[in-house]
């Protein structure tokens, strides 16, 4: 994996991140998701 592959990834993780945090507790409930999930949802790991 090339170094523009990673800083891409990076950069989507942190997006992910920033945008799922942004969200109320009421919003994160109605896509099924809780505030614990979100790290997890951002790596690419969520097992739902």
């Amino acid at each position: 994996m090339n170094i523009t592959k990673k800083l891409a990834d990076f950069a989507r993780y942190q997006r992910t991140l920033r945008e799922l945090n942004a969200l109320d507790n009421r919003q994160l409930h109605d896509l099924g998701i809780t505030k614990g999930d979100i790290r997890a949802i951002a790596r690419g790991t969520y097992v739902a």
